[in-house]
C-alpha cells in the first residue's frame, strides 16, 4: 500500500526526468516552510505591534528582529524562482488565478519593510504613522498570503494545462477563513518569538497574549480541516483512500500532542528562586505545529503543484533547465542556510528594552 498515492498517468520518463521533478518539489517546499517559520513571526510582531502599551513597547518589539527580519525574505525569493524555473507552466497558472493576492501580497510586504526601517528614524507623529504602517503592512501581507493558500487548497480550475477562472475566483468564503487563520497564526509565532526573546513587562504581555492565542489557532484549525472534505480539490481523499489514514495517521496525532503541549507551556509564568523559564518552547511548539500543518498540505496535494489536476511532471520545464538551476543551488543553499544559522546564532539570547540594534 502506498500512502502517497497513485501517480496520474504519464508518458515515459527517464530516470531523470522523473527525479528532477521530485527534487524541485521539495526545494521548494522547503524554502516556503522555511519563509513561513522564520518571517511568520516578523509579520507577527507586526500583527501584535497595535497591542503595545506604549512606543517604548513598540521598540523593543521590533528590536529583537531588527539584525535578523531582512534576511528571512531570502526563503520567499527562493520558493519563487524556483517555480519560476523548475515549473514555469504552475507559475503562470498561479499568477494568472492570483494575481490581486499576490500584488497586495507584495506590496504588504514592501509597506512593511519600508515602516520597519523608517520608523526608527522618524520622530513624533512620523514615528507613530510609521509604526501603524508596520502594523498594516504585515496585516495584509499575511493576509493574503492565506488568502493564496485557501484558493490554491480549494482547486483551480483547469482545462488542458488552461487557468478557466475569472480575476476573482480566488475570493470565497474558504480563502477568507484561511487567511484570518493566518493573521492569528503568524501572531501566536510572533507571541511566542516575544517570549523567547524578551524580559519584563513585553514579556508578561506576550505570555498573556498566547493561550487565547493558541486557542484561536486549534479552532481555525479544526474549522479547515472540517471544511475540506467539501472542497472540490480532492486534497482530503488522500487521507481516507485505501486505508492511506494509517499511514497519515501521526500527522494529526502530532498535531493534536503539539497543541496540547503548546497550550500547556504557554501558560506558565515565570517562576520564582532563578528556576529555568523554558521561554523556547512556546515558540518552538509553534514552530512545530506550523510544520506539520505544512506537511499535512503536501501530502494531501502530492504529486500535485497546482490542485487539483497539475502534476510537478506536466509542469516541469525540460530536465536541461532545471538540471542547471540546480547545480548553483547546490553551491548557493548551503551558503544561505549557514548564514542563517549564522546570524540566529549571533543574536541568540534576550533583547533588554532600550537596548535595541537601531
Amino acid at each position: 500500500m502506498n500512502p502517497l498515492g497513485a501517480l496520474p498517468a504519464l508518458p515515459p520518463l527517464s530516470g531523470w526526468e522523473f527525479w528532477l521533478p521530485v527534487i524541485w518539489f521539495g526545494v521548494i517546499g522547503f524554502g516556503v516552510l522555511m519563509y513561513v517559520l522564520l518571517d511568520g513571526f516578523v509579520l507577527g510582531l507586526g500583527i501584535l505591534a497595535p497591542f503595545a502599551r506604549d512606543s517604548g513597547e513598540l521598540d523593543h518589539m521590533m528590536s529583537t528582529a531588527a539584525p535578523i527580519w531582512d534576511g528571512n525574505e531570502t526563503w520567499l525569493v527562493l520558493g519563487g524562482a524556483g517555480l519560476l524555473a523548475a515549473f514555469p507552466k504552475a507559475y503562470s497558472l498561479v499568477l494568472s488565478a492570483l494575481y490581486l493576492p499576490v500584488l497586495t501580497l507584495l506590496l504588504g510586504l514592501i509597506f512593511r519593510g519600508v515602516a520597519f526601517e523608517f520608523r526608527f528614524k522618524g520622530q513624533g507623529f512620523a514615528r507613530r504613522a510609521w509604526g501603524a504602517a508596520f502594523a498594516l503592512g504585515s496585516m495584509v501581507a499575511t493576509f493574503s498570503q492565506g488568502v493564496i493558500l485557501g484558493a490554491l487548497v480549494e482547486g483551480m480550475p483547469l482545462s488542458a494545462g488552461k487557468y478557466l477562472g475569472g480575476a476573482f475566483a480566488w475570493f470565497s468564503p474558504f480563502s477568507m477563513l484561511t487567511g484570518a487563520a493566518l493573521l492569528f497564526g503568524y501572531a501566536l509565532l510572533g507571541c511566542g518569538w516575544l517570549i523567547l526573546k524578551t524580559d519584563g513587562p513585553l514579556h508578561r504581555l506576550a505570555r498573556a497574549m498566547a493561550r487565547p492565542l493558541v486557542m484561536a489557532v486549534l479552532v481555525f484549525m479544526g474549522l479547515v480541516s472540517t471544511w475540506l472534505p467539501f472542497l472540490n480539490s480532492r486534497l482530503m481523499a488522500r487521507w481516507f483512500e485505501s486505508g492511506n489514514f494509517l499511514w497519515l495517521a501521526p500527522v494529526p496525532l502530532l498535531t493534536l500532542l503539539v497543541g496540547w503541549r503548546l497550550w500547556v507551556d504557554a501558560a506558565v509564568q515565570p517562576e520564582a528562586g532563578g528556576a529555568p523559564r523554558h521561554d523556547a518552547r512556546p515558540f518552538l511548539w509553534t514552530l512545530a505545529l506550523f510544520a506539520l500543518g505544512f506537511a499535512g498540505l503536501v501530502l494531501g496535494i502530492w504529486p500535485n503543484i497546482v490542485p487539483p489536476s497539475l502534476s510537478i511532471w506536466q509542469a516541469a520545464s525540460p530536465p536541461e533547465s532545471q538540471g542547471f538551476v540546480l547545480a548553483g543551488l547546490v553551491v548557493l543553499l548551503p551558503v544561505v542556510l549557514a548564514y542563517t544559522a549564522w546570524s540566529y546564532s549571533v543574536f541568540r539570547g534576550k533583547v533588554l528594552a532600550g537596548a535595541g540594534y537601531h
